[in-house]
């Protein structure tokens, strides 16, 4: 069985040059980092999306890309509720019977 002492040396090298860059890119050392910087919150509030309720009594304000998105989400289940209801049926196993049908009509007339 081959021996993992070169895989263990080369990922402690790799960690260890690796780490000082971590720390200078907010993995974990101190001081600033992108995550929390100046404007932002050091904790969640606790509501969804971080916002805070409206006061008792208000409704909330819609923002501007509410309403054209679920006009359109709502046209979206329609049209595709309709016409994937309307398409005909198209497929070999309903060929199949309708040409089954046909036969045994043939085979059982009388006329024949």
């Amino acid at each position: 069985m081959p021996s993992f002492k070169p895989f263990a040396t080369a990922a402690n090298t790799l960690r260890a040059r690796l780490r000082p860059s971590l720390r200078t890119r907010g993995g974990g050392g101190d001081g600033p980092s992108r995550w929390t910087s100046p404007g932002h919150e050091e904790r969640p509030k606790g509501f969804a999306f971080s916002r805070t309720p409206p006061p008792p009594g208000e409704s909330r304000k819609w923002e501007d890309w509410e309403l054209p998105c679920y006009v359109t989400s709502f046209l979206t289940i329609v049209i595709l509720g309709v016409g994937l209801n309307a398409k005909p049926d198209l497929t070999i196993e309903t060929w199949a019977h309708q040409k089954a049908l046909e036969r045994l009509e043939l085979d059982s007339d009388p006329a024949r």
